[in-house]
């Protein structure tokens, strides 16, 4: 199965597998699972982490290796996934959730979210 990990997971993750919620931890070592992570939560990290968010203290070019060196497929941002967020009801507020939200529908891929606001969207989206 094809997993879209959100940010909040794949900053998680990194810190070690240890911090995932037993759900996603299962989920995310599953050797028959590709794991995806979206051009989008790359953008929220620099942007978030420019800001001195707390949550959000890494260094993006490492992050990015990082998730490639681990198996990672990077999922780029189309113009088909930018034009499916304006078909999403306003559940989540968020541009960069809303946009993982758009890309797992668009794509077919499983979002996998810690976000119970996230996880209240139709379609291909598990909170864990």
């Amino acid at each position: 199965m094809k997993l879209l990990v959100d940010t909040h997971l794949l900053l998680w993750a990194a810190q070690g597998i240890e911090h995932l919620p037993l759900d996603a931890q299962t989920l995310m070592s599953e050797p028959e699972n590709e794991l995806f992570f979206s051009v989008a939560s790359l953008w929220e990290i620099v942007i978030k982490c420019g800001l001195g968010r707390e949550d959000f203290k890494v260094d993006p070019q490492v992050f990015r290796r990082s998730m490639l060196d681990n198996g990672y497929h990077e999922l780029p941002i189309l113009s088909g996934h930018v034009v499916a967020v304006g078909t999403l009801p306003t559940i989540h507020k968020d541009p960069f959730d809303r946009l993982l939200v758009a890309q797992a529908i668009v794509e077919g891929i499983m979002l996998l979210t810690a976000d119970k606001q996230v996880a209240k969207y139709l379609g291909p989206v598990k909170h864990v």
